[in-house]
This record gives C-alpha cells, structure tokens and sequence, in this order.
C-alpha cells in the first residue's frame, strides 16, 4: 500500500516527501557509484516525488551515459535521491534513498523485496553473479 514518507539529508538542509508502496520492493544496483555510496533506492514517479527544501544546497553529480543525476546535499554529502532515465520503462523516475526516510519502520524495509540488478555491465533487466556485498 502506498504511504506517504518523509525524509532528507544527515543535516537536515534537504527535505522531501514521497508516496512509495515499499512492499512492491526496492533496487540495490552494483555499478560503481552505487556500490560506492551504499545506495538503496525505491523508484518513484515524478508526480510522487516533492522537493520541499534544500534545491539550492544540492550539489548535481553526472558520470557515465550522464543521463541519471546524482544529487548529494553540499553540506553533509548525503545522497538522499537521485532522477534516473528508463526509458524503457516510462522515462523520468526517481529513485529515494529508503535509508534517508525518517518515518519508514524497520520491519517495512526488512519486508521490502530487493530486486538486485547488473548495472557495472549495463544489463539492468538482470542481477548480478554475486550479490551478497551489496
């Protein structure tokens, strides 16, 4: 079911809330910024994503294809969300760091269904050989 949650940086200069059903599960991807940064995201559609504080204290970090922007606060370093391109699956989403929710219960991240997906080799339909470190 989806709930609305709330959540943000270390610091506390970048705020958001967004609708997210954890029960259809969340992403840990191996490529290297992910692995890097321990970043475990649920995908969220645009019109479930608010900004509520902080966009100027964001600093925007693009590598690679540069189609998915890396958002880190400036002042704590946290990567709190990020805005991917899959266009295969509808184009712009977001993707919230589950671990940024303030209000999200240990037990709904516990029960949250991790799909494990290939992104050091570009093959995002599928996981990885090894899984366990992520």
């Amino acid at each position: 079911m989806k709930k609305t949650y709330t959540g943000g940086c270390h610091c506390g200069a970048v705020r958001f809330e967004a609708d997210i059903d954890l029960s259809l599960g969340t992403l840990r991807c191996n490529c290297s910024i992910c692995t890097k940064t321990r970043f475990w995201p649920a995908a969220v559609a645009p019109d479930a994503f608010r900004l509520l504080a902080g966009e100027e204290e964001l600093t925007e970090y693009l590598f690679n294809t540069r189609q998915n922007r890396h958002f880190f606060c400036r002042h704590c370093g946290v990567r709190s969300f990020g805005l991917g391109n899959m266009p295969d699956n509808g184009g712009k989403i977001y993707g919230v760091n589950v671990t940024c929710l303030d209000d999200a219960e240990p037990e709904e991240l516990i029960n949250s269904p991790i799909t494990y997906v290939d992104g050091r080799n570009n093959s995002w339909h599928m996981p990885p050989a090894e899984t366990r470190h992520l």
